[in-house]
């Protein structure tokens, strides 16, 4: 949703913070909030002027007329203010249709003021731009302002001045309050701008000798306007409408949308009610909604919501486990529903997003069993198939009776079945399996032309194309009425975003349209450089150009005349104003959703001027079968052919919703000859174009026979198809359905799916417009359920009049479906290239050897802890992590004069990176320096396992003349001990269940320090040892375990990761010492040459 209300309180913050006018604004931030809550002491405390003031106090809930109601505490002291709220406040009272609690009050200072001192104004947005609207009589009996109120409309990108406000508002306004009106009004507006409200109305505004008093105010922002205003809003509460609560688990779903790049959305409306919904798709949930309480369900109807925009498994999760925790709080006697709905999607997983809804099932199936809970699925989409058999498998597993339908059954036929005024279906025909479409081999499919080849890369200039069809042009050339044609078979685009799989998308429907090349000419990708991407074409593979700006594409490219825009909402409106430069596109689709409205109307005004036709803002795009799709439109290859959308058709729709238009896909193919065009022009309040729009064009396009629109609650576009209809201007039969008629019977307002799908006025209704467009002439079901009838009705009659004469079907060619696709479906498989077993990052969170690292945290197992899963695969004892911890910390230096360290410095010193320079010194570890370890551990364990004495190892090794590994040190010795070997051998000996081999090192070391008193065990030699014994007797590993992890160099790497440390700090120390290049003194270096050479 875009346009959110805001409380009064929040409204005069923003005006008195960001306010700029030369009127005196009067009584600045002296507002208090009151709640059961409220310590009154403090209060005063806070807000001296509470105890010195005659007072107003009033709720703050979104409640219109409040002084009508009896809602306004006028003119009493603090004392009469609490009076009166004993009487109101935590009370329960009826507003119109909803019954609330009032909660939440506001004390002002009251202004006294005589009537003629009263004024109304208020500012809102329409398509052309803001109207303001001022009357000189303000206050509770203002009355109907629309009809009384001066009005004035600020068009687009223009400001409002005084002068205009004093010669268009003031007319009835006394000369002597006329320049401080102006100037306040031209402020407000300005504010009104900025901090990008949608509605502001201020009711009464009092002026006086002293200056101006805000008294009453309402106000909406547009919410999605949060990235350019957080610095000036803040954290911005929205409260409910009054008769609606706000519950925790609607901020845990908003605050799971906010963070995600899918639409997750939930509005409670009756918690104990029977019939629940988890629907996909902003349209389709409202659809849903309406046939519920169509069917009688409305008292029942429990929750609004939709998941749309492809959520991953783990978000579906989250979701559809709010939803289960709600319904199985409170028992029914009637037992409950759970309807998972949705039309057929154009790119999100079914599958996928199933699979998240059954964890959630067997997770709750306790409850849901207890609560007698029946679930109802349909689903259609890209691997649907799969998405309906785990969701049937999960429900003979668990016992839950679920009923599990596909495309086959009508999209709220479920609705009837849950309501028990349909039967269910035993057995429900199932469609083709996505595979049997795509890896079809029939030999009556049409073999690729042999023009088809295998590099699209260069843009090709051709005196076939056709531009698309302009309806006017002026006598200069220059068109600015928009086309009548978007799309042909020669149709080009440029698209911008790296979106390869909805470019794939593309080139695989135009394959399957027998185009002679692809649709996508190349690609605008402002984070890289110039290159070309790699796509398939049929069975072969073609490179299209990538550029880096989109002036370069444009020059290249010049037979392009349509641009689609996978551009970010940040980022759409400076993409879609650059692209309108350019006088060859004449289509531009943007599929952002959020956009703020005020940057729409702008690209809109812009658009309208240069004529061009913008698709959307929010929309998966549109369609012309045989000719074009704009990216994920029509969804996969196997829902493209069940459609029919490879050839073109006699029926051309319009709608809102970019699921339904999938679903409307599924009703014409089965009811018609199918779809000459589609397009789904968004939610958004604004859309670029609107019905009327490509009604028109339809109307003119002579293949089109007949024309549906799928309108929506929200706006006033298709009064304007009535009048079409009504003036001539519309001949061809039309079918027209409004959804979002349950909103009529809600007792409080709810936001729906899309930003635009909400009444503000009783014409705005869904209910208001089916009737309009039914005395209009237009073909109107009684219900969503009844549009496929109405449609099929409709058509029948063109086939028999022989308006229409349906061709025969040619069958497309076949095209070899992607690996990836083929491999998710489970239809092949093959050997992995690479096999891991302790890490694993593609799940919500990562997971360390089983282990997600919230416990890894919620633990506190540390960096040996850690090093324990990753190495060992292993949970290890808490002593064994500390003793990995100790060694890591003793091995971490031993100087800048060792080897590695030297290697290091002398890198660092030479100008060299920190990976570099690190290696430089890691390079240096084996078996003369640091790389003891695992040799030690292994030759002490052979002698120790092999039954040899102390002695006869010493005297075997002397005899084999070599050295005994982690024996010796070139410092220390028996007199000088090294403490770290003493701090290690006190740890061990107090920790570790047995040390064995530790005892006979330390026997070895009796004996070799007997013959020389430095050939003592060193650090690398007794980690060696000891680490054998922790890897055999800690209980973790079997002895053939550990044996392995000594064989593979496990404990090397002990001393490698502590030693990497020591070396990053010399690299640093050299940095930050800024030391120069080394090089080595002559003095400390023997020049010893042969003679001959040095006589």
């Amino acid at each position: 949703m875009s346009a959110k209300a805001i409380s009064e309180q929040t409204g005069k913050e923003f005006l008195y913070k960001y306010i700029c006018t030369s009127a005196a604004v009067q009584n600045r931030f002296r507002y208090a909030s009151v709640t059961s809550e409220t310590d009154w002491d403090r209060l005063s405390q806070e807000h001296p002027w509470l105890l010195t003031e005659r007072l107003v106090v009033k709720p703050d809930q979104l409640i219109k007329r409040r002084g009508k109601l009896g809602l306004v505490g006028i003119n009493l002291d603090l004392q009469g203010v609490r009076e009166w709220l004993k009487a109101r406040l935590m009370r329960e009272t009826t507003v119109g249709k909803a019954k609330g609690v009032l909660k939440n009050f506001l004390i002002e200072p009251f202004v006294p003021h005589p009537q003629d001192e009263e004024f109304y104004v208020c500012i809102y947005a329409t398509r052309e731009g803001d109207h303001v609207l001022f009357h000189h009589e303000g206050g509770v009996e203002v009355g109907d302002v629309d009809a009384k109120a001066q009005r004035l409309m600020v068009a687009v990108d223009e400001k409002l001045s005084e002068d205009q406000v004093t010669e268009h508002l003031l007319t009835h306004v006394p000369d002597e309050k006329k320049e401080v009106l102006a100037s306040f009004i031209v402020g407000l507006f300005n504010f009104y701008e900025d901090l990008y409200f949608t509605y502001l109305e201020i009711n009464p505004i009092v002026v006086t000798k002293d200056g101006v008093y805000v008294l009453d105010m309402a106000a909406k922002i547009d919410a999605t306007a949060d990235y350019i205003c957080k610095a000036k809003w803040g954290d911005v509460e929205f409260p409910p409408p009054f008769g609606r609560e706000a519950y925790p688990e609607e901020a845990y779903i908003a605050d799971l949308d906010a963070k995600s790049g899918a639409s997750l959305k939930l509005t409670l409306l009756n918690p104990n009610g029977r019939i629940w919904t988890m629907v996909a798709g902003g349209g389709a949930s409202v659809v849903y909604s309406d046939t519920i309480c169509d069917l009688g369900g409305v008292d029942e109807l429990a929750n609004y919501g939709e998941y749309s925009g492809a959520p991953s498994e783990q978000q579906t999760y989250d979701y559809a486990k709010t939803i289960l925790s709600l319904m199985t709080r409170e028992k029914h006697p009637q037992g409950k529903v759970l309807i998972i709905g949705g039309s057929i999607a154009n790119f999100t997983n079914v599958a996928a997003t199933f699979k998240g809804i059954v964890r959630a099932i067997k997770d709750y199936q306790g409850p849901l069993k207890e609560h007698e809970v029946t679930i109802f699925v349909r689903r259609g989409g890209p691997n649907y198939q799969e998405g309906l058999r785990v969701m049937g498998e999960v429900g003979k597993t668990t016992g839950i009776p679920i009923h599990v339908f596909g495309t086959e059954t009508h999209m709220t036929a479920i609705v009837g079945m849950a309501l028990g005024h349909r039967p269910i279906p035993n057995q429900p025909p199932m469609d083709a399996h996505t595979a049997n479409f795509l890896l079809n081999a029939s030999s009556s499919a049409m073999t690729p032309a042999t023009t088809r080849t295998a590099s699209f890369s260069e843009s090709r200039k051709s005196n076939d194309v056709t531009p698309a069809k302009k309806s006017k042009a002026d006598v200069h050339g220059l068109s600015t009425t928009k086309a009548t044609t978007l799309f042909g078979k020669q149709t080009k685009t440029i698209v911008w975003g790296m979106q390869t799989r909805a470019v794939q998308g593309m080139l695989d429907f135009d394959y399957v349209c027998s185009r002679d090349e692809p649709s996508v000419a190349a690609m605008v990708y402002p984070f890289t450089g110039d290159h070309k991407q790699k796509f398939y074409w049929g069975h072969k593979e073609i490179l299209v150009p990538v550029y880096k700006n989109m002036a370069d594409a444009m020059k290249k490219h010049t037979e392009v005349d349509v641009l689609i825009s996978f551009a970010s909402l940040r980022s759409a409106f400076d993409s879609t104003m650059e692209a309108m430069q350019y006088p060859q596109i004449h289509t531009i689709a943007i599929i952002a959703e959020g956009i703020p409205e005020a940057q729409t109307r702008k690209i809109i005004k812009v658009a309208d001027e240069k004529g061009v036709t913008i698709i959307g803002p929010a929309t998966v795009g549109g369609i012309k079968p045989g000719c074009f799709k704009i990216g994920n439109t029509g969804g996969m290859l196997d829902n493209i052919l069940a459609s029919k959308l490879y050839r073109p058709g006699s029926v051309a729709y319009v709608s809102r919703s970019g699921g339904m238009s999938n679903e409307l896909n599924n009703i014409i193919s089965r009811t018609t000859d199918g779809v000459c065009e589609g397009v789904a022009i968004g939610g958004d309040r604004y859309p670029g174009s609107t019905f009327m729009d490509h009604v028109l064009r339809y109307q003119d396009t002579p293949g089109v026979k007949m024309i549906i629109v799928l309108g929506e609650i929200g706006g006033t576009e298709e009064y304007k198809i009535c009048q079409g209809i009504k003036e001539g201007r519309i001949t061809k039969p039309v079918v027209c359905w409004c959804i979002g008629t349950c909103a009529t019977m809600f007792t409080s307002e709810v936001q729906f799916g899309h930003a635009g799908a909400c009444a503000n006025q009783d014409s705005e209704t869904a209910v208001a417009k089916n009737q309009a467009l039914r005395d209009a002439g237009a073909y109107v079901p009684k219900s969503f359920d009844e549009l496929g009838d109405v449609i099929k009705t409709v058509y029948d009659e063109l086939v028999a009049n022989g308006t229409i004469i349906p061709a025969d079907e040619v069958p497309p060619p076949t095209v070899p479906m992607d690996y990836s696709w083929a491999r998710e479906l489970g239809l092949i498989r093959k050997p992995a290239s690479f096999m891991t077993s302790i890490c694993d990052e593609r799940g919500q969170e990562l997971i360390y050897a089983g282990m997600p690292i919230t416990e890894v945290f919620k633990e506190e197992m540390g960096l040996g802890g850690v090093l324990g899963l990753l190495w060992f695969q292993r949970r290890l004892p808490r002593y064994a992590c500390q003793f990995i911890e100790m060694c890591l910390m003793v091995t971490a230096d031993h100087g800048p004069a060792v080897s590695g360290a030297h290697n290091t410095i002398v890198c660092a010193r030479a100008g060299k990176d920190l990976i570099s320079s690190l290696t430089s010194g890691l390079l240096t570890i084996g078996d003369r320096f640091g790389g003891a370890l695992d040799a030690a551990a292994k030759q002490f364990s052979k002698a120790f396992d092999s039954g040899m004495l102390p002695m006869e190892f010493v005297n075997k090794m002397k005899k084999d003349g070599k050295l005994i590994m982690g024996i010796g040190h070139r410092v220390k010795s028996i007199n000088n001990p090294d403490m770290r070997v003493q701090i290690l051998k006190d740890f061990v000996k107090q920790h570790f269940p047995s040390t064995q081999l530790l005892d006979y090192a330390l026997d070895v070391e009796k004996i070799t320090t007997s013959k020389k008193p430095n050939l003592i065990l060193n650090v690398d030699g007794f980690i060696g040892v000891a680490f054998v014994d922790l890897l055999r007797t800690c209980g973790g590993f079997t002895r053939d375990e550990a044996d392995e992890f000594v064989e593979i160099g496990a404990l090397n790497g002990i001393f490698v990761l502590g030693r990497s440390m020591g070396f990053i700090g010399h690299y640093l120390d050299q940095k930050r010492l800024k030391q120069g290049l080394y090089r080595h003194p002559w003095d400390d270096i023997s020049y010893v040459l042969p003679e001959h050479m040095s006589m």
